[in-house]
């Protein structure tokens, strides 16, 4: 299969048919959903908002020989029913009219709970196909489900696929294609005292109009459970009046005869024939959860565990980044750099512009290489490893008990770890909670998680130039600055966490193709936008320390910055910079010590101390990670939050760094 992408905007889904098939890809969380689709679409794909709203939805082109098939990802979601953006634009989506057929993936080793959300998408009567996700894990546990009994009792084709491998994928599309041709009648599987209401109010809709992309019989059962956007439509269709009436006298029936609200019912229905069809349709395996899978969830072990892991995730970092630093550093000085330099003085002379030139090209350069990449890719690599185990959703599951002293819930930890990433999709993430409190205190939290541009600085100054225990001592106050941040908002912002519902899945072994592909995505990012920000501003730097203009520009800063900080006045000016990218700061201070002292290995300990080195990095640490960071709180929160948690961090950073640097003089 070949793969390749289509680029759109945030437009609405009619605007990205061009002509072609669309298949909606449809799931609960933990599915393997997104690994399908990005294993169909190659990982280009295009992000783009749904119009009205903050979320995202993830679109890309996949190309089953000359017919290509635009794959929308939809978010995870237990249910179609409920209140939240995220259902209500899945539920829009779906009954559109724009998409062709409906891919639903569930994982096989816990079929029960996923055949729910088919039965739901089953009762709408829309194009569909089963994805039966992870069959090589319950191969695993001995376990083995018969496909074609599966699609007798559902109804629908079903597919066996192993997402991570990519096996399934070409019958996967070829069978939505085909199915976006054929639906199949909606079957609610409501069983014998919800069936026959829905249908005899069917039947009183079928002279009139249904809301767009419904038939008669799923429009009677949503008018059933109560669904506002059916009973807003009829409100406001001729006749509808009669409608709404006779529903509501159905209901109220069915609730007197129930003992309990027709939705209410009719989940319970559909629980059982769930769980019926999964016991008719599998032969259960005998689930084989790890030792260190039950140590991970233990509560008396999974603290001790969460801090082992932390403990190898730092020392990879640290040694890994050391060793990468180091060889990239020697390779650079003594083949590269040489030959940049003898080229630049020959076509520009010693002037000057030939140094400026050699700002970016080389001591820029170096100053990536050496920094930003040994780190970055190191812990892009560990990230990618801990999401593909599973380990971030054990994660959520151990620290619910923490995050409620915060006024969060467990669930808040994921979109935490993830900004140790990247804060900007870290605060995309955040829409996963229900309250704008609780995305609020989040994503204050999240800019204050040290991301892996941060990361960079700490271990390529503080750890290079140091060593462990004072990049360890300073990783400590960064997470007691945290803690005491996010205990401060949860007494302060009114409200309550909610509760956690969540799946605990036992571990997963990683696939090697995906985990590179997924570190590639994330890696590239620094490349092609990181790398070209370093030269530029390594550019601006060295022009305007040759003119001697550095100096002037960094004496409004002297008050703050060697007052307070006790640093060199010229560094605040590299801490502006670092509004584009954080490790930019560092790397722009390394190129400032490249260039005054030459390429030695001790450069950035001539032009700073040790404690300037650690105070340096601290506040570089604290304050607001980058621009992007900006704009995208802005967007999910509104400019006014956007601007308070700027503000507050940058003062914090001011305020921590200043005492850090007065206690660090107080202890010699």
């Amino acid at each position: 299969m070949k793969h390749s992408c289509h680029a759109v905007g945030a437009a609405p889904l009619l605007t990205l048919r061009r002509d072609l098939p669309v298949v909606a890809l449809v799931g609960n969380p933990n599915s393997g959903k997104s690994t399908l689709f990005n294993a169909l679409t190659g990982l280009q794909v295009d992000t783009a908002h749904y119009p009205g709203t903050t979320v995202e939805i993830l679109t890309g082109l996949a190309a089953r020989g000359d017919r290509p098939v635009v794959l929308v990802d939809l978010p995870g979601l237990y249910t179609l029913r409920g209140e939240g953006e995220e259902r209500r634009v899945l539920r829009e989506i779906l009954l559109s009219g724009d998409v062709d057929a409906v891919i639903a993936v569930v994982d096989a080793t816990n079929l029960a709970r996923h055949l729910y959300l088919v039965l739901e998408l089953r009762s709408l009567g829309l194009p569909l196909v089963v994805a039966l996700n992870m069959i090589d894990l319950l191969a695993s546990q001995e376990g083995r489900v018969d496909v074609g009994e599966l699609e007798r009792l559902l109804g629908v084709p079903v597919v066996p696929t192993v997402a991570t491998a990519g096996r399934g994928l070409d019958e996967l599309i070829q069978k939505a294609l085909s199915a976006a041709s054929k639906p199949p009648p909606p079957d609610a599987f409501l069983g014998p005292e919800v069936g026959p209401a829905v249908a005899e109010l069917s039947a009183a809709l079928e002279e009139g109009p249904v809301p767009p992309g419904l038939s008669p019989l799923p429009a009677a059962l949503s008018l059933l459970e109560g669904d506002p956007e059916v009973t807003r439509f009829y409100s406001s269709q001729p006749g509808g009046e009669l409608l709404l009436r006779l529903a509501m006298e159905a209901r109220e029936h069915l609730e007197r005869s129930l003992g309990m609200p027709p939705a209410v019912a009719v989940a319970i229905a559909r629980h059982r024939a769930a769980e019926r069809i999964a016991r008719q349709a599998m032969t259960s395996g005998v689930r084989r959860e790890s030792r260190l899978w039950s140590l991970a969830i233990s509560p008396r072990t999974g603290t001790f565990f969460l801090l082992a892991v932390l403990a190898v995730l730092f020392s990879v970092l640290f040694w890994g980044g050391n060793f990468l630093s180091t060889v990239l550093s020697a390779a650079w000085t003594t083949a590269v750099s040489p030959l940049l330099q003898s080229a630049v003085r020959g076509l520009f002379g010693e002037g000057a512009a030939g140094r400026t030139l050699l700002w970016a090209i080389d001591a820029g350069l170096l100053a990536a290489l050496s920094v930003g990449i040994p780190y970055v890719l190191t812990f892009y690599i560990l990230l990618a490893l801990l999401e593909d185990t599973g380990f971030l959703n054990i994660l959520a599951f151990l620290a619910d008990r923490l995050m409620r002293r915060f006024g969060l819930h467990g669930r808040a930890v994921i979109p935490l770890v993830a900004g140790a990433g990247c804060n900007v999709p870290a605060i995309i993430g955040t829409r996963v909670l229900p309250t704008m409190r609780e995305r609020t205190i989040a994503s204050t939290l999240i800019t204050l998680v040290p991301c892996s541009a941060r990361t960079a600085v700490i271990l390529g100054a503080v750890a290079l130039y140091l060593g462990v225990l004072p990049a360890l001592a300073l990783y400590l106050i960064v997470v007691g600055v945290i803690a005491t941040v996010g205990w401060g908002l949860g007494k302060v912002l009114p409200g309550r966490a909610s509760p956690l519902v969540m799946e605990v899945f036992p571990f997963r072994r990683p696939t090697m193709r995906v985990l590179w592909r997924k570190t590639w995505a994330r890696f590239r990012e620094f490349l092609f936008v990181a790398l070209p920000l370093v030269m530029a501003g390594s550019l601006v730097l060295g022009s305007l320390y040759e003119t001697g203009l550095v100096w002037r520009l960094s004496r409004p800063l002297a008050p703050v910055v060697e007052g307070w900080l006790g640093l060199p006045a010229v560094a605040g000016l590299t801490l502006v910079f670092a509004v584009l990218r954080k490790e930019l700061a560092l790397q722009l201070l390394v190129a400032l010590a490249l260039v005054r002292y030459g390429p030695s290995a001790e450069s950035l300990r001539a032009f700073l101390t040790g404690r300037q080195i650690f105070v340096y990095a601290l506040v570089n640490t604290l304050y607001i990670p980058c621009i992007a960071t900006i704009a995208v709180l802005g967007r999910e929160l509104g400019w006014r939050r956007a601007l308070l948690i700027s503000v507050f961090t940058v003062g914090l950073a001011i305020a921590v760094g200043g005492v850090a640097n007065r206690v660090i003089q107080l202890w010699g």
